[in-house]
């Protein structure tokens, strides 16, 4: 059985994991893995001199045991051969994929770590402008919580910063603007795997 691994990162409450959730329900054969799990205990995490906690870095995951388990998924396919809504305008390449497996892989840091870049697919990338990023994560309940400033000090200078080492170091990324209405991301990012199941589905049939 075919694989399809897909990335959805971008910045901080950009829409990701609510996205990531909708497509599982639409595409065949679809499993999420969310980086989020891999979080390393607060008591691992370092605190830099001002007193934040630096959860938004890659050493605050544990990124070997999440390319792991991407790779296990990978070597066991085991994912529920269900659709759970039927999509709107069902088209015939999604019923004939059942022979494809799918892998959305979700979270904030997920193209700056070398061992994950081998790995994709396709790459989606969400954005906000800075004030409707700080206005949604004011919304949010965190464990443990933003402490003032954190926003301002810690979360965004580094989302900036692993942006603009994605402009300059990696191409073929699709990058989407989160301020879009949900429902036209969903529908871009659908038709886009579509594709990329059509041309997977047509190569194994060609080889």
């Amino acid at each position: 059985m075919k694989v399809l691994v897909i990335g959805l990162g971008g910045v901080t409450n950009g829409g990701k994991t609510t996205l990531a959730e909708k497509l599982k329900k639409m595409l065949p054969n679809c499993d999420i893995i969310s980086q989020d799990d891999f979080f390393k205990p607060e008591s691992e995490v370092e605190t830099d001199e001002r007193g934040f906690k630096l959860y938004d870095v890659l050493d605050a995951l544990y990124m070997d045991e999440m390319v792991k388990s991407i790779h296990n998924w990978m070597n066991s396919h085991t994912c529920s051969a269900v659709v759970t809504e039927e999509p709107q305008n069902t088209c015939e390449s999604v019923k004939n994929t059942e022979d494809v497996c799918i892998l959305i892989v979700e979270g904030f840091l997920l193209y700056n770590y070398e061992p994950l870049n081998e790995l994709w697919n396709r790459r989606y990338f969400l954005t906000l402008p800075y004030e409707e990023c700080k206005r949604r994560r004011s919304t949010r309940v965190y464990q443990p919580a933003d402490t003032p400033g954190y926003f301002d000090g810690h979360v965004w200078p580094m989302y900036l910063k692993y942006k603009n080492e994605l402009e300059e170091n990696t191409s073929n990324i699709v990058y989407l603007d989160g301020t879009k209405p949900q429902e036209e991301l969903l529908s871009c990012v659908y038709s886009d795997i579509i594709q990329e199941l059509k041309k997977l589905r047509e190569g194994s049939l060609m080889a």
